[in-house]
């Protein structure tokens, strides 16, 4: 049987869950369509998600069409989970963009629209709400010319639009407005059309499958108008996915759990994939698959294999999203950008702090987006994010599956810094208040940008034992998560250039004696002084997120635009048109993004659409750098940390 991934996508509210649960509907899957009102669909399984009436994580049903299996994907639509809606799209091999036929084009169709042509997906449009007052297919389809910069063709005709009563009816495909849509993109059926020939159907088809066409087919999710003739321009109109031969391919693109445990979500490219085999992601070791789960219009059901094509769960491995089992192709590989907001999470009830932590490290392991950094000794958890909302479902969650109420203290911009020289540091055994049976030399120096935190052993694993040097990593790792001004130090080199330790000894007819041997605490403990005295002769510069934007804009409000972005500091890099809408795009420092953002509809009456995505971290350039307050005992106060951290 035939598969097809395709992912429902849309701007919050326009109806892509909706229409996800019509499709089920239509194809006998379930017994009635759910209702987001109503909190009863298939789809959206978290609690918030059912009281918001917003889709927050990706969720997988299939259907079936004929002799074609639909695999559906519902996606997020909220702009905080961008990131979700493109990690999703990866996986795809055609997609539905559902706009509203009131609202029209709304700010997150236009940046799910430039994902879509970014990752290079199939999109078919489906124009929703054709049954409610004010309802214009026209001015939509208009809409999508203009803010889109596609060409449409509209493969239905409505009546009655506007009232409860709308009716759609499909065109054929030699339909005279059809073939004169699609022969100003194609020249074969240009060339038989304006030479009096007829233009058969299957020419038509052959055009929008590879041309910058792009179809629109009109209806209703709530009333199920116009769903039939969606249905039959899906298996007729979009591409279907080779079946491959080959080692399994894969990409994780979910995870979750279940009352089973963990699952990992994958799309198979190429290959089978069988239950007991051995499969490797990344770089890491081969992990043994424990059970295969396929999306059915059964449901997910447990199988002994998978193959290509196909939407699989498996067990027994402990893939993050974004790993790739194989090689997949190139524009399946998707980065995930670093947070640039980040906030202190606490538990209200202080008794819950241990089912906190054991909570958010679940949430960090299924969601790459939250970027959690755990302090157990001062209890304390910093959690790096991408948007207000992203607050609200981590709380949701930890107190819906954890039974744990949490606050957040007020969100900050994450900064990093970064060394800006060399410097060198040593501590020996008794010596200048060193309480530790360790003695250490680090050298630290500035390192390329994006190479991280290299630590070097230098010439001590010959003269130290390993745990010892691993306790010395571990201790410089620490003690670079807050750096001079409380900021994580990246992209720098640490090297060990001396040690000392005092061997495994004993006291006469006495087992092994800690007071008079080193331990790798010793190790662990001296370095985050030593690392820290090192850091303060190097010196380190603080520096901001800076997002890559995009506003798209009508012409005459242009230079109103410009002048605001360069008053929160923008670079602007080029000015292109894009359908009857300006495209600027440039450089803005993370920080500035959200007066922009509110700044923006006033000055273009709702009209300017701004994308960003995290780009790179340029150095402050104010006097006072910005400072996070310090967690924990600080490491460059010697006699106060020797005090907090004892041997």
């Amino acid at each position: 049987m035939a598969l097809l991934n395709l992912g429902i996508v849309a701007h919050v509210d326009a109806g892509k869950t909706s229409l996800t649960e019509r499709l089920l509907y239509e194809a006998g899957a379930v017994a009635q369509p759910g209702s987001v009102d109503a909190g009863t669909t298939r789809t959206d399984s978290m609690e918030l998600e059912r009281q918001r009436g917003i889709t927050i994580r990706a969720a997988v049903t299939s259907l079936s069409l004929g002799e074609l299996t639909v695999n559906l994907l519902d996606t997020p639509g909220h702009p905080d989970f961008i990131a979700e809606v493109e990690r999703s799209l990866a996986v795809l091999d055609a997609a539905v963009l559902v706009i509203s036929g009131v609202e029209g084009v709304q700010p997150q169709t236009v940046a799910i629209w430039r994902a879509l042509r970014r990752i290079g997906v199939p999109t078919m449009l489906f124009v929703n709400k054709v049954d409610r007052r004010g309802a214009d297919v026209d001015r939509v389809v208009a809409q999508v010319q203009r803010r889109l910069g596609t060409r449409p063709v509209v493969l239905t005709t409505v009546t009655g639009q506007g009232t409860r009563e709308a009716r759609v009816r499909a065109l054929g495909l030699n339909a005279e407005t059809v073939v004169e849509a699609v022969a100003e993109a194609d020249d074969t059926v240009a060339e038989r059309w304006l030479g009096g020939e007829p233009v058969r159907a299957r020419e038509v088809r052959r055009a929008l499958r590879r041309t910058g066409l792009t179809p629109v087919v009109c209806g209703s999710a709530i009333t199920g108008a116009g769903v039939a003739q969606l249905r039959h321009f899906l298996s007729d109109l979009l591409p279907r996915p080779a079946e491959r031969d080959g080692p399994p391919v894969g990409t994780v693109f979910a995870v979750d759990r279940d009352g089973h445990g963990r699952r990992a979500w994958l799309r198979l490219w190429s290959g089978r994939l069988r239950v007991r085999e051995k499969v490797q992601f990344a770089a890491g070791r081969a992990q043994t698959v424990t059970e295969i789960a396929v999306s059915e219009p059964g449901g997910v059901l447990v199988r002994p294999s998978a193959s290509a094509g196909q939407i699989v769960a498996v067990r027994g491995v402990s893939a993050r999203i974004g790993q790739h089992v194989g090689d997949p192709p190139r524009r399946d590989r998707y980065r995930f950008p670093p947070p640039t907001r980040q906030a202190l999470v606490e538990p209200v009830e202080p008794s819950q702090r241990l089912a906190l932590f054991a909570g958010l490290a679940e949430l960090a392991d299924e969601d790459p987006l939250v970027d959690l950094r755990l302090d157990e000794q001062q209890g304390e958890a910093v959690i790096r994010l991408h948007g207000e909302v992203q607050k609200e479902v981590i709380a949701a969650l930890l107190e819906d599956r954890y039974g744990v109420e949490v606050r957040f203290s007020g969100t900050l911009t994450a900064c990093i810094e970064r060394v800006a020289g060399t410097g060198t540091a040593e501590d020996r055994i008794k010596e200048r208040g060193n309480p530790y049976l360790a003695g250490i030399g680090l050298r630290v120096e500035a390192a390329p940008v994006g190479h991280g935190i290299e630590f070097r052993p230098g010439i001590e694993p010959g003269r130290l034992p390993p745990a010892f040097v691993a306790a010395t990593e571990e201790g410089v790792r620490a003690a670079l998560r807050q750096g001079r001004n409380g900021w994580p130090v990246t992209d720098c080199t640490v090297t060990m250039t001396s040690s000392q330790y005092w061997p495994r000894q004993s006291k006469v007819h006495q087992k092994f004696n800690k007071s008079v041997s080193s331990v790798a605490g010793d190790f662990r403990h001296l370095a985050q002084v030593v690392v820290t005295a090192a850091l303060r002769r190097a010196g380190t510069r603080v520096c901001q997120p800076v997002e890559r934007f995009d506003v798209n804009l009508p012409p005459d409000t242009f230079d109103a635009v410009t002048a605001l972005l360069g008053r929160a500091g923008a670079v602007i890099d080029d000015t292109a048109a894009t359908g009857e809408y300006l495209e600027v795009s440039g450089t803005l420092p993370s920080a500035r993004i959200p007066s922009v953002v509110g700044a923006l509809p006033d000055l273009t009456g709702g009209e300017a659409v701004l994308t960003a995505q995290f780009d790179h971290y340029a150095p402050v350039t104010a006097e006072a750098p910005p400072v996070l307050p310090r967690r924990g005992p600080d490491p460059a106060d010697r006699e106060g940390w020797f005090r907090a951290v004892p041997r």
